[in-house]
């Protein structure tokens, strides 16, 4: 088990951490691998957790990392980890072609903060490019980051969806996903493109996340809507090594994973666990409904094994993080929006 975290830079190597199942496999990759959108939430961390396996291997894979690279300080720590950096306008033309030809995509790039009221955009960064990246890339194989937004909200009483149930997406930023996914699978079924499409349920670590946002509105005395009153979330290291581990699985026409914590739980017990540890009192607007958006990891648990890192444990983790005043990435989740409006 990991320890707390004093600092960034223990949290950071801790979320690029790869198992020993991660390092075996690619032990044997073939060809190189490219990050699209690598400056996110998880890419990041992601890329540096495959050099390090590739590393502890002694594979001369080359990675690069791909991204406008808003941050110049995430462009240097990424060439400082030994990836290549290539900063540039992914939906240019000209930029997308002059990429390197590599065996392994990651496509990570994607809009939702700041869907409403920007629409077009939304819908080109989430569905128009995947469609250029699918043609660009249809010799190679890609793991595309999805969202479980794809599904319609599920009774609580569930254990959540699963990849075979039907698909029902809610608002703008869930359709445009839908379309991600179906131009994927059009790339995937034109070419022969071996791909897997990631429906991934809430990543977390202490800066950001599910329980991030729950978290600091116990210690900013904010009520908290019960609207949406479950979810399930996942380590984000756990989230990475699953995330790479899937290159194994992709297939055409496109395979499908979803990626989620196993254990449901109720936003009000959470928040009342968060109020305890930091000693504060909570406040909640609002009542549970029964439906909410659940993922149901099962496929991958079986493909990939279980996650180990339980939500008793990220509780603690952020509490401390919190009380800490560690730094936040100060990026809302949303997860309470049951309208699909971001």
């Amino acid at each position: 088990m990991i320890g707390n975290f004093k600092n960034e830079k223990e949290l950071e190597e801790a979320l690029s951490t790869p198992s020993q199942a991660l390092i075996q496999q690619f032990a044997d990759l073939e060809g190189d691998i490219i990050f699209l959108g690598v400056a996110g939430k998880m890419g990041v961390s992601m890329a540096r957790m495959a050099k390090k396996a590739l590393d502890i291997s002694a594979k001369k894979n080359k990675i690069y990392g791909v991204s406008r690279f808003s941050s110049p300080n995430q462009q240097q720590f990424l060439e400082a980890s030994g990836i290549t950096t290539l900063k540039g306008n992914l939906i240019n033309h000209d930029f997308l072609s002059s990429l390197p030809e590599v065996k392994n995509v990651y496509f990570l790039a994607g809009q939702k903060f700041g869907t409403e009221g920007n629409e077009p955009l939304t819908w080109a960064m989430n569905s128009y490019l995947p469609g250029l990246v699918a043609e660009r890339f249809k010799k190679s194989n890609i793991v595309a980051f999805s969202t479980g937004c794809v599904y319609p909200l599920v009774p609580v009483t569930s254990s959540g969806s699963k990849e075979s149930d039907p698909i029902e997406p809610i608002g703008e930023y869930a359709q445009s996903c839908l379309g991600r996914e179906r131009l994927f699978e059009y790339g995937s079924n034109t070419h022969g493109t071996k791909s897997i499409l990631i429906r991934l349920y809430y990543a977390v670590e202490m800066r950001y996340g599910v329980l991030v946002d729950i978290a600091s509105k116990v210690k900013n005395d904010i009520p908290i809507d019960l609207a949406m009153g479950h979810a399930n979330v996942i380590w984000q290291a756990e989230a990475n090594d699953m995330i790479l581990r899937s290159l194994k699985y992709c297939n055409s026409p496109a395979a499908i994973l979803n990626i989620a914590g196993p254990e449901i739980f109720t936003i009000r017990e959470v928040a009342e666990k968060f109020a305890e540890l930091m000693g504060k009192t909570v406040k909640f607007t609002g009542k549970e409904n029964e439906t909410a958006l659940l993922g149901n990891g099962q496929k991958s648990y079986e493909l990939l094994a279980k996650p180990q890192v339980k939500l008793d444990q990220l509780i603690k983790w952020t509490a401390d993080w919190m009380i800490a005043e560690g730094r936040l990435l100060g990026k809302p989740t949303h997860f309470e929006s049951r309208d699909g409006k971001y």
